[in-house]
């Protein structure tokens, strides 16, 4: 696939070069036009300067040529390199996602079908042989009336849609016992802390900073005390997990493509989210679409020399925040309930770390 992408620019930059050329070629000269009026055109060498039938033929064919050649490569595309799409949503939240996603794709896939056709369809049809001449229409009303209100009542929807599947992901108002968690970009790694038994996560500000207490959480409020400060993420499956983010540097964006969310970690103030996993880790390597895309990495894997690739979620910055930009990854382990509070009580609280 690589290599049919250079070969691709290799075309473009032949044609540029050839385009380039020939508006270097060109010559300025006076014709006369159909009512024998002095004119002025700009030709390369002897051509002539006023298009031919057969050079409408031409192009016409070619308009139909081009045509065909777009819908096989959209057809390419849809069939056969649907494999480097995400898998099913693995939290309950980003199912609103996929459907808003499936429908918008939809849509503008038909569309795009019909007004490609109807563009170079028509400039096959009415491509100016035989004195064939296409019907003007200075206006319409009808037509106005009609490419305006369609598309009004199909955003409105989309529009509509969108605004729910956002508030799905950040009214957290209704939320019944979340796991709350705290999550922290610096450049260029992640720390997290959860909140401790009171579920209340404790003061952060980055005068704070100092030593052990990297995320710079006030050691004086009574509920940091227990707050559990952790290098990766664990989540229990089913349970909705409200995610607090702050930023100790520059502007980062917190993403999680498999639960389909992202949020900005902005400097100075704090933001949020949540979202319910609904698939463990363990379940979601066991997923037939997971075990295909897996093996297809591995057998690139395989060819370079590298270690096999295991299926894991990740936390991963989505904004270009530096040099080391791509090092900002977090591991993300879905597991049981029962397995993630045995986890959770292994781990030393902020005030244990500070002793």
């Amino acid at each position: 696939m690589l290599a049919l992408f250079y070969i691709f620019i290799a075309v473009a930059v032949a044609l540029g070069i050839w385009q380039v050329n020939k508006l270097l070629s060109f010559t300025k000269k006076t014709i006369t036009n159909d009512n024998n009026e002095p004119v002025t055109a700009y030709i390369v060498g002897d051509e002539n300067p006023i298009a031919t039938e057969k050079n409408n033929d031409l192009h016409g064919k070619l308009f139909l040529a081009f045509l065909i050649g777009f819908y096989i490569l959209m057809g390419y595309c849809l069939f056969f390199l649907n494999d480097i799409m995400l898998p099913e949503s693995a939290s309950i939240e980003g199912e609103n996602d996929d459907n808003l996603f499936l429908i918008s794709f939809v849509l503008i896939g038909i569309v795009q079908f019909i007004t490609q056709g109807l563009l170079f369809g028509f400039s096959y049809k009415y491509r100016g042989i035989n004195d064939r001449k296409a019907l003007f229409y200075a206006d319409s009303h009808k037509l106005e009336l009609i490419w305006t209100t369609i598309p009004t009542i199909v955003l409105t929807g989309l529009i509509g849609y969108g605004l729910y599947t956002w508030n799905t992901v950040m009214d957290l108002s209704d939320a019944e016992d979340p796991i709350v968690i705290e999550v922290y970009a610096k450049q260029f790694s992640w720390e997290a802390r959860y909140a401790g038994t009171d579920n209340t996560l404790g003061r952060g500000n980055v005068r704070n900073i100092e030593g052990i207490n990297t995320m710079g959480v006030d050691l004086k409020d009574i509920n940091g005390q227990d707050d559990v400060p952790v290098r990766e993420l664990h989540l229990p499956v089913g349970r909705k997990i409200v995610f607090k983010f702050r930023s100790q540097d520059v502007l980062h964006s917190a993403y999680m493509p498999h639960f389909r969310a992202q949020m900005n970690c902005v400097p100075g103030m704090i933001t949020e989210f949540g979202f319910t996993p609904k698939f463990t880790t363990e379940q979601m390597r066991l997923q037939e679409e997971t075990v295909r895309k897996v093996d297809g990495i591995n057998k690139i894997r395989k060819e370079k020399g590298e270690d096999p690739y295991v299926f894991d979620y990740l936390l991963l910055c989505n904004k270009i925040c530096g040099a080391s930009h791509y090092n900002m990854q977090m591991k993300i382990v879905v597991e049981e309930e029962a397995a993630f509070y045995s986890w959770l009580k292994k781990q030393p609280t902020l005030a244990e770390l500070v002793k």
